[in-house]
C-alpha cells in the first residue's frame, strides 16, 4: 500500500509541475541571445570606463615610458605614434573597433624601445595560455572538492564528520591568497624542500615541462576558493534537508538513499552552480595576485608588469580580458540554472 501511496504522490506531482516542452528549443534560445546581448552591452560599459580611466591617471604615458630620454621631440613623436595627438574620444573607438578584430593596439614600452614585437596581440598568446592552464586545473579541482566536501559536511550538519571537514575550509577560506602562498612556500620550500617558490618558466616554455611549477599557485587557488564555496553548498544543503517535501517523502517511507539523491543533492545542485561560478570568476581576480607571489608567467603576471611600465594598452588587454572570462562565467551559471530548474524553464515557455 504505501508503494501504490507513493507512486499516487509522484502521478499527482507530475501533473502539478508538468514537464515543460520546449518548442523547437526557442525559449532556451532566446534566453541566451539575450544573455549574450546583455554581455556584450556589459563588456562595452567596461571597456569605456577602463579606457577612460587608464587614460585620465596624472602623467604623460609617452613621459613615463621614455624616462631619462624624454625630450619633447621625442615625446611628441611617441605621442603621435600611439595615437595620444587624438582626442580620447576617437582613441577609445579607434581601440574599440581594433579589439573587436582582435587587434589590442601597440604596446608603448615596445614601440620606445623601438622593438620589432610591438603589437600587443603577438605578446597575449604566451602569458595567456599559460593562466588558462592554470585556471583549467584548479577549475578541474576546484568543482568536485566543493560539491563533495560541501555536500558531505551538509548531510552530516552539526556531527564530528562536518566540524572535521568545517573547520579547515573555515580557516583557509578566511585567508588572503598572500598569506596562503607565503604560509605554503614556507612549508614546502624553506621546511621541507620539496616545491619551488617560484614558478622559474622562460619565455614560451610550456607549464607542463616544469609540472611543480604549478603546485602551489593551484593549491593557493583551491585553498581560498573551495573554503568559501563548500561552506556555501552546505548552507544549501542543510536548507533543502529542512524543506517539507523531504520530510513528506521521509514520512511516506521513501529511502533515505533515493531522498539524498534525487530530492536533496538535485535541489542543491541549483544553487550550488552559482556558488561554484562565483569562485570561478574569483578564480579572474585571485589568479592576479597567485602569480605575482609565484612569478608566474601569465596573464595576471603580465598585468602587474603593464602598470608598473605603464603601458596603458596593456592594461587594457589584459584587464579586458579577465572581464569577458567572468561575464562568459556568469552566462555558463545561468543556463546551467536555468536547465536544473523546472520553474524557470516553465516560465520561459
Amino acid at each position: 500500500m504505501k508503494s501504490i501511496r507513493n507512486r499516487l504522490d509522484f502521478e499527482v506531482s507530475l501533473k502539478e509541475h508538468p514537464r515543460p516542452r520546449w518548442s523547437s528549443g526557442r525559449p532556451l534560445i532566446t534566453f541566451l541571445a539575450r544573455r549574450l546581448a546583455s554581455a556584450a552591452g556589459t563588456l562595452v560599459v567596461v571597456s569605456a570606463l577602463l579606457y577612460f580611466v587608464t587614460n585620465v591617471l596624472p602623467g604623460n604615458v609617452a613621459l613615463v615610458v621614455l624616462g631619462k630620454n624624454a625630450t619633447p621631440a621625442r615625446v611628441q613623436a611617441l605621442d603621435a605614434r600611439l595615437g595620444y595627438d587624438h582626442s580620447i574620444v576617437v582613441r577609445y573607438f579607434d581601440w574599440l573597433g581594433g579589439v573587436l578584430h582582435g587587434n589590442f593596439g601597440q604596446s608603448a614600452v615596445a614601440v620606445a624601445l623601438h622593438d620589432p614585437q610591438t603589437a600587443i596581440s603577438s605578446t597575449l598568446s604566451s602569458p595567456l595560455s599559460n593562466s588558462l592552464i592554470l585556471a583549467a586545473i584548479a577549475s578541474l579541482l576546484l568543482i568536485p572538492l566543493t560539491l563533495i566536501l560541501g555536500g558531505i559536511s551538509g548531510l552530516f550538519a552539526g556531527r564530528k564528520l562536518d566540524n572535521v571537514i568545517s573547520g579547515p575550509l573555515l580557516v583557509s577560506g578566511g585567508l588572503p591568497e598572500f598569506v596562503t602562498g607565503s604560509l605554503l612556500i614556507l612549508l614546502f620550500f624553506n621546511t621541507l624542500n620539496l616545491l619551488p617558490p617560484i614558478s622559474s618558466l622562460s619565455p614560451g616554455q610550456s607549464p607542463f615541462s616544469e609540472p611543480k611549477a604549478l603546485v602551489l599557485p593551484v593549491v593557493t587557488l583551491l585553498a581560498v576558493t573551495v573554503g568559501s564555496g563548500a561552506r556555501q553548498v552546505r548552507a544549501g544543503v542543510v536548507e533543502v534537508l529542512r524543506g517539507e517535501y523531504v520530510q513528506y517523502a521521509r514520512l511516506n517511507g521513501v529511502n533515505e538513499r533515493r531522498i539524498v539523491i534525487w530530492y536533496v543533492l538535485r535541489n542543491a545542485l541549483a544553487t550550488s552552480v552559482q556558488v561554484i561560478a562565483q569562485n570561478l570568476q574569483y578564480l579572474a581576480g585571485g589568479i592576479i595576485v597567485v602569480e605575482s607571489i609565484f612569478d608566474y608567467p601569465g596573464i595576471g603576471e603580465y598585468l602587474v608588469q603593464a602598470v608598473q611600465a605603464r603601458d596603458t594598452n596593456k592594461v587594457l588587454a589584459a584587464a579586458i580580458i579577465l572581464a569577458a572570462f567572468y561575464v562568459l562565467i556568469n552566462i555558463l551559471a545561468d543556463v546551467i540554472v536555468v536547465y536544473l530548474v523546472p520553474k524557470l524553464r516553465t516560465e520561459m515557455s
